[in-house]
This record gives C-alpha cells, sequence and structure tokens, in this order.
C-alpha cells in the first residue's frame, strides 16, 4: 500500500524545520504587529477607520496590505509596503535610465543584486515620508485634531517624541522586511515577503467572519453565499492566474564531436496576468485622491468650489455605483500599462537572438519583440478583464447587500485574495520541489 509523501513533511528533519522555522517567525511579526508606536491614541484611532469617506477606504487597503496594523497604528503600521513601492519605483525606472538597462543586458545576475540593494535603500526614505504622510492624513482626518499624546512636529520641545514615532514605524517596517528575509533563508525559500503580507491578510478573516454571524440577517443563508461565492472566486483566480500562452520556439542544434544535433522545438510561456494585483491597488489609491484632496475644500467660502468638491466626494465614493464603473476601468487601463512595463524589460526578442534561438515565421530580433508584443496584448486583455471584474465584485455586493456585511461576505479584499491564493500556490510549488529534492517519486506526491 503506498502512502501519500506528504507524511514526510513531518518525518523529514530538513522540511519539518524549515517550515515550523516559517511558523515561528510569522507568530513573531504578529506579535510584533500589536507594539503600539509610541505616543499614538488608539481611540482616535478607531474613530477614524469608522468614517464613510474616500481616505478611509484608501487606509481601509493600506490597512489590508499591513494586517490591520494600520487600525491598532503599531510600529508595523506600513508593513512592508514601502518596500513593495521601492521596488515597482526601481523597476520602472530600469527602462528608462541606460545604464541600469545596459547593466541588467550584460550580468542580468549581477544587476538583479544590485536592484536589490537599491530597493533596500530607497525604502528608508520611502518609509520615511509613508510614516510622515500617514500621520499627517491621520491628523487631517479627526476631529481632536491630532492622533498623538504631543504635537507632532519639531519645534516646541516635541523633536525627540516626533523622531522617536517616525524612527519606531520606519523600523517596524525594516523589522518585518528583514523577518521576511529569514523565512526565505532559514525557512521556506523565496516566499519571505510574500508570507509575511499573507499572514497580515488571513488574519482580518476571523473579524470578517465574525461580521457576519452578528449580521442579524440569515446567518446560515449568508455563510453558504460566501462559500460558493469564495469558491467560484478562488476557483477562477487559479484557472487564470496558472493561463499561459505558449509561444513555439527552435532552438539550434548543436555540435556534437562531428555530429549536428537536430533542432529543439521549445515553447516560451507567456501569462495571461503578468501584472499580478499591482494594478488594483494603484486603481485604489488613485481613485482616492480626488476624495481626499475634496475633504479641504468641501468648507470652501466659494459656492462652485464647495459644489465641486461635494461633487468628487459622493462620484468617489466606494459605495457609489460611478465609482464601481471608473474603477473597474481603471484596473484595466493599469494592468495594460504595468504589463507593458514589465514585459519590455524582459527583452525576449533580443535574448533568443543571442541564443540563436528563432520563433518560426519571424525574424529574430526587434520583430520577434513586436510580435510577442502583440500577442501579449491580446492575452493581458483577457487578465485584465479577469482582474476588474474580481476587483468590483466586491463592491457590487455592497451595493446589493446591508452595508455592514456586504464587504464582509469576501473575508478578505479583491486583491488580498488574490495575493492569499498566489502565496498559497506557490508555497505547496516549492514545497513540492524540496520533497522532490530528498528523492520522492511526484506520483507519491499528489497522491
Amino acid at each position: 500500500m503506498k502512502r501519500s509523501a506528504w507524511r514526510y513533511l513531518w518525518t523529514s528533519v530538513d522540511i519539518r524545520k524549515k517550515i515550523l522555522i516559517t511558523i515561528g517567525i510569522l507568530i513573531l511579526y504578529r506579535f510584533a504587529a500589536n507594539i503600539p508606536v509610541p505616543g499614538i491614541n488608539r481611540d482616535v484611532i478607531a474613530s477614524i477607520f469608522q468614517q464613510q469617506s474616500p481616505a478611509s477606504s484608501l487606509l481601509g487597503v493600506f490597512d489590508m496590505l499591513s494586517g490591520g496594523t494600520l487600525s491598532n497604528f503599531s510600529i508595523l503600521a506600513m508593513g512592508v509596503y514601502p518596500y513593495i513601492t521601492a521596488q515597482i519605483i526601481i523597476q520602472l525606472l530600469v527602462p528608462i535610465i541606460p545604464s541600469l538597462q545596459r547593466r541588467m543586458e550584460e550580468n542580468p545576475k549581477e544587476g538583479r543584486k544590485l536592484m536589490e540593494k537599491w530597493t533596500v535603500l530607497l525604502t528608508i526614505p520611502m518609509g520615511t515620508l509613508s510614516a510622515l504622510g500617514q500621520i499627517q492624513l491621520f491628523n487631517q482626518l479627526t476631529s481632536s485634531g491630532s492622533i498623538l499624546n504631543y504635537t507632532f512636529g519639531l519645534s516646541n520641545g516635541n523633536a525627540i517624541p516626533t523622531l522617536t514615532t517616525v524612527v519606531s514605524m520606519v523600523g517596524g517596517t525594516m523589522l518585518g522586511i528583514w523577518l521576511g528575509e529569514l523565512i526565505s533563508e532559514y525557512g521556506i525559500p523565496n516566499q519571505g515577503l510574500s508570507l509575511i503580507i499573507f499572514a497580515g491578510i488571513v488574519s482580518r478573516i476571523p473579524s470578517n467572519l465574525y461580521s457576519i454571524i452578528i449580521s442579524g440577517q440569515s446567518v446560515v443563508l449568508l455563510l453558504i453565499l460566501m462559500a460558493v461565492i469564495l469558491a467560484l472566486t478562488i476557483f477562477v483566480i487559479i484557472y487564470v492566474q496558472q493561463g499561459r500562452r505558449n509561444v513555439p520556439v527552435l532552438f539550434p542544434g548543436r555540435r556534437v564531436g562531428n555530429r549536428m544535433s537536430m533542432p529543439v522545438k521549445s515553447n516560451l510561456p507567456l501569462m495571461i496576468n503578468l501584472a499580478g494585483m499591482i494594478p488594483l491597488i494603484f486603481a485604489q489609491t488613485i481613485l482616492s485622491l480626488p476624495g481626499i484632496i475634496a475633504q479641504f475644500f468641501i468648507n470652501s467660502n466659494t459656492t462652485w468650489l464647495a459644489n465641486m468638491a461635494a461633487w468628487m466626494q459622493n462620484t468617489f465614493n466606494s459605495g457609489s455605483v460611478w465609482y464601481v464603473v471608473i474603477y473597474f476601468i481603471f484596473v484595466m487601463l493599469l494592468t495594460f500599462f504595468y504589463t507593458e512595463v514589465l514585459f519590455e524589460q524582459q527583452n525576449y526578442g533580443e535574448n533568443l537572438k543571442r541564443q540563436g534561438a528563432q520563433i518560426p515565421g519571424v525574424v529574430r530580433g526587434i520583430a520577434t519583440q513586436n510580435y510577442l508584443n502583440r500577442v501579449q496584448r491580446r492575452i493581458t486583455l483577457v487578465g485584465a478583464l479577469f482582474l476588474a471584474v474580481v476587483a468590483t465584485i466586491p463592491y457590487v455586493f455592497g451595493l446589493i447587500l446591508p452595508a455592514n456585511i456586504g464587504k464582509s461576505i469576501f473575508l478578505v479584499s479583491a486583491s488580498g485574495l488574490i495575493i492569499v491564493v498566489g502565496v498559497v500556490r506557490d508555497t505547496f510549488n516549492i514545497i513540492e520541489t524540496e520533497m522532490k529534492l530528498h528523492g520522492y517519486d511526484e506520483k507519491l506526491i499528489k497522491g
């Protein structure tokens, strides 16, 4: 009788050690997530998150990415978001700065190390600006004037408390990045930051589930509806995320002694959704800005300015139909934009030319890159529609169902669900690879 190789997870000292280290670091991260920033007033923070405004909606996105640490305003209030922002900025700068692009093309390995180094260095100023921005934004949203127990600033003897608050927030972000690196090095390989974000997202599930149970509605019916919607959404996410368009590639034969081997036929897999969940976060951020700006002019003495500010707040409120429509369009546009940037960095045309490979019927070099660009844009249309639908479904249910349960029905947000599914899938793939390296047959692993 064959036993599943998954039993090996707990009998292998090496694999069990990696899993336990990963779990231990994630528990440590969640403990650190409850350490408050010095001088913070949590009651004022709680009142801000109870508001119905574009700014609180934007803060909800960041709170999701940080795993609820923003609503607690802990030292991990920014999560690893400044690092992700720095990573995106560096990626966007590569095709713009010729020296960086040349470095990546000449020596990809050294180029990646350089990018990682600059990403970490850029995280510090990005974290500082983010900390200052968060505190100022929260202060603007509270009626009490400040979320801190002192006046934020460098004057009137408040320099040391202010610096302590900012340094603790930036230090919390660097702590989260360090813990992620520890997971990648000693735990599950290459999954550190992904698992850090994953742990934060799933930590919100119990509270959302509790909101449904105490809603006073038909709890059993809502739980069944929630299970069906989640199952269908997860199925679609996995189906699309795994989707590939295999472009045939012909690699030249090699000379072995006096013989020439036959050309090798292979495929170049192009992802349907290359952008991941980044367009969702960017779209929510951009759509929240008009409402935030409008708050400063809503009480203006100029009539037309006050009316415009009121219109902006109503239009860009997450509870309006127009917000859902604009959000849908923005997600699609940003998916195309971000995919274009990432795909250009791959430079498949030049790389295939260097290897002597060719797509049948397509000239090497620029013609190959242009052909692949056209193929990628066509399949990106499917990925963009997928992201836009998944992103707006929670808002559609928020319009249909009662406000207290409309968005809780998904347990996590759309971008959070994509992250959770992706991280779980990648983690299982890595564990399977580890088990194969330890000599277990693929048929036993898959049961």
